[in-house]
């Protein structure tokens, strides 16, 4: 009903105020608001209310195998841009240890410095155009390819679910309690996986075009996962945490070919609907598995998380290969 521009821009307002408010509430039951409606998550990836109609910009300005790359140089500067962010977690004990303020009021400092990222998105999305030169026909809801879409939403649930098991911010608690990591050296060890990830995920076009974009999202997944339940019960922390990078040189390498697949198994009216539908899922999935991953943390089975993690995202993916493996697409 309206240019996806201009539905961009309230996100942005709530993306400032989210920031803002975190940064002012000190009781829990407000901030559990603002965490319910804002646009935080803690797996700092890509699941988010800007990625459908993010998707659906980008499928209109390629076509074919050009897609893919398009679909990882997006990927590419959003992984680089969370790995940064990573590493800024070392900036609240710089300022208590330089400026000398309070720890509280240091982390306070980060989320108004997330509220000051959403005034740079809404700047840059007032650059867009309000719509490409290829757009010929007007988004639709889905139709003929519900079907499809109905069921790769299933699959990326399952996906997603796996995934909040072991977040980030799970992943840091881990590594604290197994292996008693410093705040500052996790922050480094996620700057690091963020740059290997998003390098990664230039060779995602390459190997599309090699071996298709289901394989290239399936056989690059598995390992990582078998990477993940391995670290789970290695007792050396270096042996730990160089499979972890292993992992994230593999594990976000089905991002692009995922995105530009979606795009390509519909027709190009649905294309927005089709992100949607399978954005939404992934997101309240996503909700759960960190509930869970941290329950289980909390009682002490330190293993659990990673490898139900492991096992269902391998699980997801020999049901994704056996179900789209010769799958044909052509809505280009």
């Amino acid at each position: 009903r309206r240019p996806r521009r201009s539905t961009l821009f309230p996100y942005t307002t709530l993306f400032r105020s989210t920031g803002l408010c975190f940064a002012a509430s000190s009781s829990f039951w407000p901030l559990l608001i603002v965490a319910f409606v804002g646009t935080l998550n803690p797996s700092s990836g890509d699941v988010s209310v800007f990625l459908p109609l993010e998707q659906a910009r980008l499928a209109e300005a390629a076509h074919g195998e050009a897609r893919t790359s398009l679909f990882a140089r997006y990927s590419l500067i959003g992984s680089l841009f969370a790995a940064t962010g990573a590493l800024a977690v070392g900036l609240p004990d710089l300022l208590v240890s330089m400026a000398g303020v309070s720890r509280l009021d240091a982390l306070r400092t980060m989320f108004v410095l997330y509220g000051l990222v959403g005034c740079v998105v809404w700047l840059l999305y007032r650059r867009l155009p309000d719509a490409h030169g290829d757009e010929t026909r007007k988004p639709a809801p889905l139709g003929p390819s519900r079907g499809i879409v109905v069921r790769l939403a299933f699959l990326f649930s399952v996906d997603s679910f796996a995934g909040g098991l072991a977040v980030n911010a799970l992943l840091a608690l881990w590594l604290f309690e197994r292996f008693d990591l410093s705040l500052s050296a996790a922050g480094t060890f996620f700057f690091w996986t963020g740059l290997c990830s998003a390098f990664s995920q230039l060779a995602a076009p390459r190997l599309a075009k090699r071996i298709g974009l289901v394989n290239t999202m399936v056989f690059t997944h598995i390992p990582a996962s078998l990477c993940l339940i391995a670290a789970a019960y290695v007792p050396d922390v270096r042996v730990a945490l160089g499979l972890m990078i292993v992992r994230s040189l593999l594990s976000q390498m089905d991002v692009p070919a995922r995105g530009a697949f979606v795009m390509s198994v519909v027709t190009p009216a649905e294309r927005a609907a089709a992100a949607s539908f399978t954005a939404v899922p992934r997101s309240l999935s996503s909700a759960l598995g960190p509930s869970l991953g941290g329950a289980l943390l909390a009682a002490g089975w330190m293993a659990a998380p990673l490898v139900a993690c492991g096992v269902l995202k391998i699980g997801y993916d020999l049901a994704l290969w056996r179900a789209f493996g010769k799958a044909a697409v052509g809505h280009d």
